[in-house]
């Protein structure tokens, strides 16, 4: 098995075979910091305007793109 190692956890769908899967585990604190890191680049974003409740309840995606 390609990407599996000893000890790894898979999940096992069943469909038309059976198919493996590794589980990804993930790194909560280096998530975190991503997260920190993104929202920070967020807010420095010069005339970043929060939209209004219901500013855009009657625009269609279609428009959205045209311009």
């Amino acid at each position: 098995m390609v990407g599996l190692d000893e000890g790894d956890e898979v999940l096992v769908e069943v469909g038309d075979g059976i198919t493996l899967k590794p589980v990804r585990r993930f790194n909560k604190e280096k998530l975190k910091a991503a997260l920190k890191d993104h929202l920070n680049r967020i807010k420095n974003v010069p005339d970043l305007v929060e939209p209004e409740p219901g500013e855009l309840a009657k625009v269609f995606l279609e428009v959205e793109f045209e311009s």
